[in-house]
């Protein structure tokens, strides 16, 4: 069993680039793998919900880490390694029709 304070290293390994999401101490519990594609670069991926309560461990509602997440993690592109965020389930999809 990997230690968390290494999923970084033990990811980049291999895949130059690759960009993360700071403050590591919030966002490395949500790291999931790594995302790629013909002719793609490889990508950070994280678990969309992780991210979420790690948002709210900062005193943001639910509501509000969704729109933060929204406007500030999942719309910032910072170049071809831009980590992904990946819905496990259905989850996202159903919030997402009732919108």
């Amino acid at each position: 069993m990997r230690a968390k304070q290494n999923i970084r290293e033990e990811i980049a390994e291999g895949c130059e680039g690759l960009l993360f999401m700071d403050p590591p101490e919030d966002f490395d519990q949500a790291i999931i793998g790594v995302c790629f594609g013909y002719g793609q670069s490889h990508k950070v991926a994280y678990d969309y919900e992780k991210v979420i309560k790690a948002n709210m461990k900062n005193g943001m509602t639910y509501d509000e880490a969704e729109e933060y997440f929204e406007h500030n993690q999942v719309g910032a592109y910072v170049g071809e390694h831009t980590p992904v965020f990946i819905t496990l389930g259905v989850t996202f999809r159903a919030k997402s029709e009732v919108k």
